[in-house]
């Protein structure tokens, strides 16, 4: 076994969702890094296949949540969820499990968590395109997702819309305020930040979810 532990990911790979909005790919390349079996996965199939689910996006909220459901990834989301099989949402892919952005008043979001995503408000430069501190609630502190990574581990964020503080907030980072840059409820984990664009730590937590895919088999 590796630093990375990849001897206890699972023998199914883990679905990376491209439903062809930005570089989706580069989750799948991180996972692949530390030895976790991914996949990238650009038409709908049965999330049963899979032993976890990741839902990127970049860009912007409305031509993620359009071409979501383009691709029926929104069929495969809910599934995974339904089924629980662990799924990871990336930036945007933590902002359309809300009910809708700010950003794109018309599009919908998956429902999955109430509220809306809503722009940052103030003098500070926006986006946000920086590392920033993450503050681990009692919920992230018990979470395997942060294990290992310590009370207030460094992340890389790049976005200007941001989720509101709700009762699955896991982690939160201050800018413009605070927000919550995590979230968690049962088999349902989701970062604002970019786990594959922040070096050691952000690869510590793709790792972690590798091995909670591996426990859902």
């Amino acid at each position: 076994m590796s630093a990375t532990g990849e001897g206890d990911f699972a023998r199914r790979p883990i679905a990376v969702l491209d439903y062809g909005i930005g570089n989706l790919g580069s989750v799948a390349k991180a996972l692949a890094a530390i030895g976790a079996p991914a996949r990238l996965v650009t038409g709908a199939e049965d999330p049963s296949s899979f032993s976890g689910v990741v839902l990127p996006g970049v860009g912007a909220f409305g031509a993620c949540a359009r071409e979501l459901r383009r691709y029926g990834f929104d069929e495969v989301v809910m599934g995974a969820l339904a089924q629980g099989i662990p799924l990871l949402g990336v930036c945007v892919g933590l902002q359309l499990l809300f009910e809708g952005s700010e950003e794109s008043p018309d599009a919908k979001g998956l429902g999955v968590l109430p509220g809306l995503i809503r722009r940052f408000e103030c003098e500070l430069p926006i986006p946000q395109m920086q590392w920033n501190r993450l503050r681990l609630t009692g919920l992230g502190k018990a979470s395997p997702l942060f294990a290992g990574l310590g009370a207030e581990p460094w992340m890389y964020f790049v976005h200007s819309y941001a989720a509101p503080l709700v009762p699955e907030t896991s982690a939160t980072a201050d800018y413009c305020g605070e927000f919550s840059a995590a979230i968690e409820r049962g088999n349902l984990f989701a970062t604002q930040f970019h786990p594959e664009k922040s070096s050691s730590v952000g690869l510590a937590l793709l790792a972690n979810f590798a091995r909670i895919a591996a426990g859902s088999e």
